[in-house]
């Protein structure tokens, strides 16, 4: 007797499945995509294995995403089947006629039969065409109210989509977010919600002016200044409205359910609104102060920018760097020494500093109080070498670190946020060195006029030509960069509107904590509450002309110069113009003044803050604002938590009193294939569209030169290009493309180590896969509708009637189970595992088992089993659909809309449809037992026919070790048969107290059950016995090492006290299992001992 165990030798079966990745991992399927149905010519699997390959899926996500770059070039399966296939030459394929779709434009579409050449197998174009002009037409996306006019029973669902940028077209980093919100909105609409999905675009200040500038100069060799504000601010809408209408034309193509109805741009006149109420709102209650304080200068831009903006450079010593506007590089990482001369003595005092133009700012030096060396000093003062009669005091503050440096500190008030604070203590003068350009102003004496890199050369020079240069070193430092435009940003003093942000802070804290809103996944959440602890007042002013335009008004009294631009006495706000007069006239009964609007335009953050309450209609009464508000998730990228969704949640709460959203997803970033942000700036993004199209690599070397990619980055992209792309992307799709960014994402309850863990390394070889898994999906719907006659009505409700076989028990628990475990997984926001359950479920429960072991029965059975398996052909597949359809709204629409309905079913859209919900008739874990059994029992008499080469004269004995496992092998010894193959001659089970059959070899199957196969008569000159005692040893020392493992769990009392009984009982079996395959193994080995001896 031996034994094999398909589990521990993959040679011991044919079986296609075995070789195939897909059944193994998580992974795009490697089918066929000819015409004809994939679902043919497969054999059944044992419900354990599928289990083993289940866990490995959610356990090796990185090893599957390796299998499935491969897929293309995978071999076919090893069936004699397939090699027959493989030896007859291959056949020229007609290339196909170019598609046209004849449906009218928002009519329901018109669909061919599958033998029209276009729709014989899986083609995007085809399958995508014409349904969202009807879904659109037909009012599908908009919110459903009850007779009523307020939500329906079942609750409402709101997302407000994070508005893009109008700066340019959208990348994948968009269409990530996309996929996972309209896989939210859709599974909840089929849940009878009332669902919302609000669209609308950012205006995006910085970001779209910048762009809109560098286009201008390079199209024209024009500034904004040659047209001036009015002409320029025409010149962005036009491109933002060219823009806008790309954006959502992609976000048409990529299925989004958005009602278009309600969409938003944060410049519309309600959106505005919204802007100058909480503006003069907030004004009026003091919370939005005007200050002249420390801000973040862009000189590159023009303009100030926020804390959040500024990405921190790091060096470790002297490096050179390429800043906009030089032409050779510029020295940083390094501190250059020098003296101050004492006034009135020959004293001199060493100080340092990694910025040499700023001492043209110095107005004084701080030592320590406590620092003898300079005790002499305190109360004298330095003269400046190069600012005739400018004498800088030297002063003590309890700042200065006297061990660190010379212990002697230049003060430069107006450019040093740190010195801005000492300067105030003691009242130095704030003396603002720079132009807006970066050049330097009258302050800085004869270094006028010059750039300020430029005049960091200059002094170092002139300091050594007075002998007051010390030296120069290495000094590891932060360069803070503008994120924007990669400028050196430089501390500067500005008048500009402030808001105070520590009251705020603590309510959006609070509102976390009381769990009023839920932040997910809980690295997001901890990053959240840290940062809004450290927060500071947020400088709101930006100088741009693209924006909204601060409701601020500047008050010059008649006959007088202009007052103090940072005096927020002279400042007042309001609505209208009107109402701006009338506050100033309140303020200054009986004078006469002219009103100066600030030029200055708001943050974009401030108006995005606003977004989820303006665009519902805020601050008017509307009827979205009463019965839709608070909206329930945001969704958006966890590096924009702080520049966005913090700020929400505190305008939220302080302008409607309510928290804006009552949870927050936080998704990873999309990357490219070598890990990095994908950025416009590095022409590493790709386009949606070029991966649900396909594009030449040609085509997208040549679309880089088409936008406004630095010339540098060009060559840098161009290589990126073709290594991670050098056949081009193929036409995928955008089912392909959403369930494979949805497959991506974790997060949900898991806490991640941080926030980029979970973050996404776009590969096209992964993706491209899931076409793949989508012309299976076709090829099984086409199947199943070919075995459906003309005419054929489904029962009228999915129900059970009592008649069904083991293998319609088995898929229907399958089926119940898989939406009992999505609808969790969808809402714990586990969407990795939700695609993974709705996979398995299609492919290895639907396709390669149900449909596959359906055919015998509507081939050869009675009328009522064809009759009854259809029906659960039907009621399996049509959940099946649904199932799916929030990950692949296209393909499940034009398959759906194939089958005949119930009775009295009027649905008109699967966008309608019904989500499959956890129907506990279904349940039937005893009948999937029995199923297994019988799988694993057909599988063991099929692995082991084909190892032995032996046709048409298997005798094959089923030895059961329980009564229940007995009882079920008897009463389907038909379906044993059935699926076994033709080259069984007998089959016969027998008991567990039965003697083993002699001469045979063994297929272990569990601890249930035991295939054996009678040899003794064909083994001879077939076989080598040498070498199956070497695999069975091999075996069982795995089985022995197995077992221990599975005790050594099972006896840790930690184990024992911290897991469920019922996942216990899965470990016993599991060491049961192994227990069983020890003794098959050991018994295999005596056997061929034997064997060896006759």
């Amino acid at each position: 007797m031996a034994t094999n165990s398909a589990s521990s030798n993959p040679t011991a079966t044919t079986d296609p499945a075995k070789i195939d990745p897909i059944r193994q991992h998580h992974t795009p399927a490697v089918a066929a995509e000819q015409n004809g149905s994939e679902a043919s010519g497969k054999k059944a699997k044992t419900e354990k294995e599928l289990e083993k390959e289940r866990k490995k899926a959610e356990k090796a996500k990185k090893f599957a995403e390796k299998q499935a770059k491969n897929a293309n070039a995978a071999t076919a399966p090893t069936s004699s089947k397939a090699k027959e296939k493989k030896s007859k030459p291959e056949t020229k394929e007609e290339p196909l006629p170019e598609f046209v779709e004849e449906t009218p434009p928002g009519q329901k579409k018109i669909l061919k039969p599958f033998d029209d050449p276009l729709y014989k197998a899986y083609n995007p174009t085809v399958v995508e065409s014409a349904w969202y002009d009807w879904w659109e037409k037909e009012g599908f996306f908009e919110p459903e109210f009850g007779p009523d006019g307020k939500v329906k029973k079942e609750g409402y669902f709101v997302i407000p989509e994070p508005p893009p940028n109008v700066t340019g077209l959208l990348h994948m980093g968009h269409a990530l977010p996309n996929a996972l919100q309209d896989c939210l909105i859709r599974w909840n609409r089929m849940k009878g919600k009332t669902v919302l999905w609000l669209p609308g675009c950012d205006h995006a200040g910085i970001s779209t002016q910048s762009v809109v500038e560098n286009m201008l100069w390079r199209r024209q060799k024009k500034t904004k200044y040659d047209l001036g504000r009015e002409k320029f601010t025409e010149l962005i809408w036009d491109w933002k409205n060219e823009y806008h209408m790309k954006i959502n034309s992609v976000l048409r193509r990529m299925g989004g359910s958005f009602d278009w109805t309600r969409e938003a741009f944060t410049m519309d006149s309600n959106l505005s609104a919204a802007v100058t109420e909480t503006f003069v709102r907030l004004h009026e209650e003091g919370t939005i102060y005007r200050a002249n304080r420390l801000v973040n200068w862009c000189v590159k831009l023009n303009t100030a920018i926020s804390n959040l903006e500024v990405v921190n450079k790091e060096l470790a010593g002297r490096t050179l760097l390429d800043v906009p506007g030089y032409d050779r590089k510029v020295e940083f990482g390094v501190i250059v020494h020098f003296f101050y001369e004492i006034d009135g003595s020959n004293e001199k005092v060493e100080v340092a500093t990694t910025r040499p133009e700023t001492m043209l700012g110095d107005t004084g030096i701080a030592v320590h109080p406590n620092d003898k060396r300079y005790k002499d000093l305190v109360g004298k003062f330095a003269r400046h070498p190069f600012i005739t009669d400018r004498l800088m005091p030297i002063i003590a503050d309890d700042y200065v670190d006297p061990e660190f440096g010379t212990g002697a500190v230049k003060i430069t008030p107006a450019h040093d946020p740190n010195d801005f604070a000492i300067g105030q203590r003691h009242s130095l003068k704030f003396l603002n060195i720079l132009n807006d350009d970066g050049t330097l102003n009258a302050n800085a004496g004869p270094y006028i006029g010059q750039k300020r890199f430029d005049a960091r050369r200059a002094v170092v020079e002139d300091l050594k030509a007075k002998g007051l240069y010390v030296k120069t070193e290495d000094n590891p430092m932060k360069v803070p960069l503008c994120d924007k435009s990669k400028d050196v940003i430089e501390p500067l003093m500005k008048p500009q509107w402030w808001m105070k942000m520590r009251d705020l802070a603590d309510d959006a804290i609070k509102v976390v904590k009381d769990g009023q809103i839920k932040i997910r996944p809980e690295t997001a959440e901890k990053s959240y509450f840290r940062w809004l602890e450290g927060i500071n007042d947020w400088c709101l002013s930006r100088q741009l002309w693209w924006g909204h335009q601060a409701p601020a008004y500047f008050i010059q009294f008649d006959g007088e110069a202009l007052g103090d631009n940072s005096d927020g006495e002279l400042w007042v706000t309001g609505r209208t113009p009107e109402a701006a007069e009338e506050k100033a006239k309140a303020k200054f009964p009986g004078k006469k003044f002219i009103l100066h609007r600030d030029p200055d335009v708001l943050d974009t953050w401030f108006s995005s803050g606003l977004w989820p309450f303006s665009t519902l209609g805020w601050p008017k009464e509307t009827h979205d604002m009463a019965h839709l508000y608070p909206t329930s998730v945001l969704e958006t990228g966890w590096d924009i938590l702080f520049f966005w969704v913090a700020r929400m949640i505190m305008l939220g709460i302080k302008v409607t009193g309510q928290v804006p959203f009552k949870e927050v997803y936080c998704h990873p970033l999309v990357r490219d294939s070598d890990g990095r942000k994908m950025s416009k700036s590095l022409g590493n993004v790709i386009d949606p569209m070029d991966v649900i199209q396909g594009i030449p690599l040609q085509a997208l070397h040549d679309k880089l030169l088409l936008g406004n990619l630095d010339p540098k980055e060009v060559a840098n992209a161009t290589r990126f290009q073709k290594q991670a792309f050098p056949d081009g992307i193929p036409q995928c799709g955008t089912d392909a493309l959403r369930f494979s960014l949805v497959s991506y994402t974790t997060g949900g309850e898991a806490e991640l180590t941080d926030m980029t863990a979970g973050d996404i390394n776009f590969d096209i070889k992964v993706l491209h896969g899931y076409r793949k898994f989508c012309n299976k999906i076709y090829q099984a719907t086409k199947f199943v509708l070919g075995k459906l006659e003309e005419g054929f009505v489904p029962r009228a409700s999915s129900q059970k009637t009592g008649k069904e076989s083991l293998a319609e028990r088995w898929i229907l628990h399958k089926y119940t189970i898989a939406a009992k475990d999505i609808n969790q997984a969808l809402e714990s926001r586990e969407f990795q595992q939700a695609t993974l359950i709705v996979y398995q479920y299609w492919y290895n429960q639907l396709c390669d088992v149900y449909i596959e072991n359906s055919k015998a029965i509507i081939q050869d059975g009675s009328d009522e089993e064809k009759r009854s398996a259809k029906d659960t052909l039907y009621t399996a597949l049509e959940g099946a659909l649904t199932m799916i359809h929030p990950f692949m709204p296209f393909l499940t629409e034009e398959l759906w809309q194939r089958l005949p309905r119930r009775p009295n079913d009027s649905t008109p859209s699967i966008v309608k449809a019904a989500y499959p919900a956890y129907n506990k008739e279904m349940d039937d874990p005893a009948s999937e037992a029995a199923y297994e059994l019988v799988m694993g029992i057909s599988k063991g008499v099929r692995s082991l026919m084909a190892q032995y080469s032996l046709k048409g004269e298997g005798k094959v004995y089923v030895q059961t070790y329980d009564d229940t496992s007995y009882k079920t092998a008897k009463e389907q010894i038909q379906s044993i048969k059935s699926l076994s193959g033709k080259g069984v001659a007998s089959i016969e089970i027998i008991s567990g107290d039965h003697e083993k059959p002699t001469g045979c070899v063994v297929f272990a199957i569990s601890s249930s059950a035991a295939v054996f196969l009678h040899v003794k008569r064909y083994i001879k000159g077939r076989v080598d016995i040498d070498a199956e005692i070497t695999k069975a040893q091999t075996k069982l020392r795995k089985a022995t090492d197995g077992a221990q493992r599975q005790r050594k769990i099972l006896d840790d009392p930690a184990y024992q006290q911290r897991v469920s009984k019922e996942l216990q009982e899965v470990e016993q079996k599991k060491l049961a299992d192994f227990e069983a395959e020890i003794q098959n193994y050991a018994e295999s080995i005596r056997n061929f001992e034997k064997l060896k001896l006759e």
